[in-house]
């Protein structure tokens, strides 16, 4: 076995908050890790939190079902100055949407619906929807109807013609703003949702993918099919079996402070914290949501990605089927279906990276991955037999630090 230095040796040391973990932890050596190209991660994070740029990160390298590393840096809070601890709480949002996909395949695989089922059978709201076709000379919304209804399966991979009103400026992402079909307006997900089914949809189902409220759509079809509140269907059929006990939704007062502050940037670079109405997260403590909202900690995290990276299970506890876990995996669009990027495609709830090449990224054909707006993200890799977490708390996205992160992680590989 390879010998490491003490200093190394000190930075690999198993943290207080994986004992008695669910996954265990082991020798990053005998993980394939190789503890002097570790130290480049390491090294980068350390200056990313010294110039500023993050207040604070944790990571968390799991590989053959052990934990190689788990380690923060920086702190919660620059106010404070409070330490971060491997333990924190980190705002998931979009993170929350694999779970999402988890809770409503459980029920696809009792045979409560089939992916081809229109969603009006269980929806009759979104029953003869109307598709954007453009604006009149005096700037009306011109509507055609609906060629084909839309599918669960159109809801499950986002190709239902549905969007977000956050990322663009269409007449139609406007008039979901307008109509309160926005987190912060909605006081529920059956609210939420029936203000969704009365918007027109933005393209003709199934003809194009676009990043949108469907995993709402999927959280309330958890609450038509089962009669019970998605919040608490997560917990008795995905948190609580799985050890995945400081996984929440908004920020309850019992663990509030656990939580990493929010920050964003100011012009000159420098974070500015969000609290009070600028924090969303908030909001989602009696609202639970299907498309934001979870909290959890890196440590908690794992064990959901561990369970997909093991084929729906996890040390003798099945979430899901080894099959149903394939079909999440698969690329599950129609070949004139494009994402956001290149070389990336979608499966049901994950996005899977078919190309690294081409979408300028490491990582292996087939790896699944989410990230978060407040740049967590997580990435499974099937070949490599490799969980990656990041952690920590700033909004908008850092892209560039998401793939600095995962150049880093497959370059320490051995």
């Amino acid at each position: 076995m390879i010998r490491c230095a003490p200093a190394i040796l000190a930075l690999l040391m198993l943290p207080t908050a994986l004992r008695g973990a669910v996954v265990p932890a082991a020798d990053p050596v005998a993980l394939g890790f190789s503890p002097a190209r570790l130290m480049r991660l390491d090294r980068f994070l350390r200056t990313e939190v010294s110039a500023g740029r993050k207040a604070g990160v944790v990571v968390l390298l799991a590989r053959h079902g052990q934990v190689a590393w788990l380690k923060a840096y920086g702190v919660s809070d620059l106010a404070s100055a409070r330490p971060l601890g491997t333990d924190a709480m980190f705002r998931l949002f979009s993170m929350t949407k694999p779970v999402t996909t988890v809770a409503l395949l459980t029920l696809y695989e009792q045979g409560r619906f089939a992916l081809t089922d229109p969603l009006d059978r269980y929806l009759p709201a979104f029953s003869h929807m109307q598709v954007f076709d453009g604006v009149d000379a005096e700037g009306h919304l011109k509507l055609v109807p609906a060629r084909r209804k839309i599918t669960l399966l159109d809801v499950l991979r986002h190709t239902a013609g549905f969007t977000y009103g956050y990322f663009g400026d269409s007449p139609i992402e406007r008039g979901y703003s307008a109509a309160g079909v926005d987190y912060r307006q909605a006081d529920s997900l059956r609210q939420l949702v029936e203000r969704l089914a009365r918007q027109p949809l933005l393209y003709q189902p199934g003809e194009h993918w676009e990043y949108s409220f469907a995993h709402d759509v999927q959280a309330y079809l958890v609450e038509v099919l089962t009669g019970e509140s998605f919040e608490a269907y997560c917990a008795r059929v995905i948190f609580g079996p799985l050890g995945m006990h400081d996984t929440v939704f908004g920020i309850p007062a019992d663990r509030a402070a656990r939580f990493a502050t929010l920050y964003a940037p100011r012009e000159d670079g420098s974070l500015k914290a969000l609290r009070g109405e600028e924090d969303w997260q908030q909001h989602f403590t009696r609202r639970p949501f299907g498309g934001v909202g979870l909290a959890s900690t890196a440590a908690d995290y794992l064990r959901f990605a561990q369970m997909l990276l093991n084929g729906g299970s996890l040390h003798g506890v099945r979430i899901l089927g080894r099959k149903t876990v394939e079909l999440m995996s698969a690329d599950a669009l129609p070949a004139a279906v494009s994402t956001w990027q290149e070389g990336i495609r979608y499966g049901l709830g994950l996005g899977v990276l078919t190309a690294p090449t081409i979408a300028g990224v490491a990582g292996s054909p087939g790896e699944l991955y989410w990230p978060g707006i407040a740049t967590t993200w997580m990435g499974i890799d099937r070949r490599e037999d490799l969980i990656a977490l990041l952690f920590t708390q700033y909004t908008p996205k850092d892209e560039r630090f998401v793939e600095q992160f995962q150049a880093l992680v497959y370059q320490s590989l051995d």
